[in-house]
């Protein structure tokens, strides 16, 4: 039996024991799955600040015995055929890199619930990044539309139809989904839609589908398109390869998110540290592109909406005991405020990369706009520790996140914004004692990566435990890790089904035949 477009607890009947086996070659399959050891927290239950051993931050983060598993855990209906669809979904997925992933992983749930056929996402690139490249220019298409050839129909564009003898193309109807968007409003009103015109055009489809969804299976849809599906294409892929290959030549590295750009700083109203002019364009461009709002720059920085300085990022590297020989690669955009800013951080830590400075003679060719986003992408998502400097929804440092700890618990470092404004008020002011004390207190009481639960306002795509991982060892059955190799059971599953569909109608032809011969 396929499924029929149903509402959301249709949803929930289906589903059988499967479990995606994955090779774990993230720069050349693009596909992550690994195994950790078994503890809780990277340093024990309970430490002392002054003993902590810095060195084990190289290390994986303990798993606690959970691995990655988007698998489906119920059975699992293989999307509709061409005739069974209930039309075309189309989507313009806006914002930077990131926030167009995870609008693509809503759009192939979306399309899932509507037993829609999904249109190739469209990516708004011109906005934000000023090219034109799109998902076929930073995206493997192939391989995302045969990873999930299980879960939904992929189709590169909507196709033409023919009435009265003319040939015209469907004209998708455009809605504007509301923000966060429940399911029930996909099984309702756009599916309506879709039926009643054909197709549908959503737009724009930034967080246009809630977050938290009663339906685990759903949730598990999501990761396989995030972690699995959406792999970069051969170009990227390689140029990410040789900048790792070349940094890990000399021993581990991290890599840090430096989100002091123009845009982030004039969003959070962090403008009090700049000189007047370097204010006025903060300001000027704040007015052109946000929502008027008063925003004082002290309490911002003391609730922790402002992002850390680079001085800051290297006091704090400096306290958890970092020393001068730390390779750092940089991730980041154009810093506001000029070389002022970095040249405390490089005298702290000398030995600073980015995707310019690093790789084959010709790699700024391939690290333009998206496509350098995406280099960057690779390259956080291998290293050994990522630190991001300011996290926000659906951007590039929490899909990262979300992405390490999907990835085997790899170290992540995240600093406490708002613990850590009064610490460094108080240093501008000249009081520092226990200065560095006060920092490790507060770097050191984080789950580095391991296992946590997700707390509002905690992205799922910053963390998909425990929907996405299961457990090796465990006595509940619901945190078992399913069989091994999803492909081989969804591909049985589904030809078992067509098998079904030809039997039925053979005996109906049978039972056509036989009726024939008794009347004659």
């Amino acid at each position: 039996m396929r499924r029929g477009p149903g509402s959301e607890a249709s949803l929930r009947r289906r589903r059988g024991p499967a479990r995606l086996w994955v090779a774990v070659a993230a720069l050349v399959a693009g596909t992550i799955w690994l195994c950790s050891s078994s503890s809780v927290g990277l340093f024990g239950a309970s430490y002392r600040v002054q003993d902590v051993d810095v060195n084990k931050l190289w290390r994986t983060a303990d798993s606690n015995g959970w691995r990655a598993s988007s698998a489906p855990r119920t059975y699992w209906s293989p999307p509709p055929t061409e005739s069974e669809s209930s039309g075309y979904l189309r989507v313009r997925c806006n914002g930077g890199l990131n926030q167009q992933r995870s609008a693509i992983c809503n759009a192939v749930v979306a399309a899932r619930i509507m037993n829609a056929t999904l249109v190739l996402p469209e990516l708004d690139t011109n906005s934000f990044w000023h090219d034109e490249s799109g998902f076929v220019g930073i995206y493997d298409v192939p391989h995302f539309i045969k990873t999930l050839k299980y879960d939904v129909r992929i189709v590169m564009s909507i196709p033409e139809t023919t009435a009265n003898g003319k040939t015209k193309k469907l004209k998708a109807h455009q809605i504007r989904p509301p923000r966060d968007a429940p399911v029930s409003w996909y099984a309702t009103v756009a599916l309506e839609k879709m039926k009643k015109y054909g197709a549908v055009y959503l737009t724009p489809f930034s967080h246009r589908l809630a977050e938290d969804i009663d339906d685990p299976e759903l949730q598990r849809l999501r990761c396989r398109v995030n972690y699995h599906a959406l792999r970069f294409k051969p170009h990227i892929m390689k140029t990410s390869s040789e900048i790792v290959t070349k940094l890990r030549s000399e021993g581990h590295f991290m890599s840090i998110h430096l989100r002091f750009e123009l845009d982030m700083l004039a969003f959070a109203g962090c403008i009090d540290i700049f000189r007047p002019q370097e204010q006025k364009i903060l300001l000027k461009y704040r007015k052109e592109h946000f929502a008027e709002k008063i925003l004082i720059p002290r309490e911002r920085r003391l609730i922790g909406k402002c992002p850390l300085t680079p001085e800051e990022v290297g006091l704090i590297l400096r306290a958890m005991g970092f020393d001068n020989t730390t390779r750092i690669y940089l991730a980041s955009g154009e810093l506001f405020g000029g070389k002022r800013f970095m040249k405390p951080f490089k005298a702290m830590f000398p030995r600073l990369e980015n995707h310019s400075t690093v790789g084959p003679g010709k790699l700024e060719e391939n690290t333009q706009g998206l496509a350098g986003s995406a280099v960057d992408y690779m390259v956080c998502l291998l290293s050994d520790i990522f630190i991001p400097t300011y996290d926000g929804p659906s951007n590039f440092a929490n899909n990262l996140m979300g992405h390490r700890l999907y990835y085997g618990f790899r170290t992540t470092i995240t600093p406490n914004r708002k613990a850590l404004a009064p610490i460094f008020i108080d240093r501008a002011q000249g009081r520092t004692a226990g200065f560095e004390q006060r920092i490790r207190q507060v770097m050191f009481n984080t789950h580095f990566g391991g296992p946590h639960k997700r707390i509002h306002p905690e992205s799922f795509y910053t963390n998909s435990w425990p929907e996405c991982f299961c457990q090796t060892n465990t006595r509940n059955h619901a945190d078992q890790c399913p069989p091994d190799n999803i492909n081989d059971v969804l591909e049985s599953q589904f030809q078992s089904e067509e098998e079904m569909e030809e039997a039925r109608a053979t005996n109906q032809t049978d039972s056509s035949g036989q009726a024939e011969e008794t009347m004659i």
